[in-house]
C-alpha cells in the first residue's frame, strides 16, 4: 500500500501545502497531492496553489484561528522559497 509519505514525495509539495489545497478544495489529501502535482506542471499553477494558501491563511485570520494561520504562513514562505515563479 502506498504512503501518504510516498504520495508526498511524488507530488513535489510538503505536508503543510498539499494540506493547504485540501482545505482549500474540500478534498482529500491523496486528491490534493495529485492536484498540486498538476498545477506544479501546468503554466500559472504554481500562481493558483500559492493564491489557495493566501485564500486559507486570509480564512484563518478571519475566524481568529491565529496558530493555523502562522502554520499556512509558514507552509507560503516555503512554497515560494521552493517554487519562485509563484512570486
Amino acid at each position: 500500500m502506498i504512503s501518504k509519505d510516498d504520495i508526498l514525495g511524488l507530488c513535489g509539495l510538503e505536508a503543510d501545502e498539499v494540506d493547504a489545497i485540501a482545505e482549500h478544495e474540500h478534498m482529500p489529501d491523496v486528491a490534493a497531492a495529485a492536484l498540486g502535482s498538476y498545477l506544479l506542471h501546468a503554466p500559472h499553477g504554481a500562481d493558483r496553489i500559492r493564491n489557495m494558501i493566501v485564500e486559507d491563511l486570509r480564512a484563518a485570520l478571519v475566524r481568529g484561528d491565529r496558530d493555523h494561520a502562522a502554520s499556512l504562513f509558514m507552509a507560503l514562505r516555503h512554497f515560494l522559497s521552493e517554487h519562485p515563479e509563484a512570486g
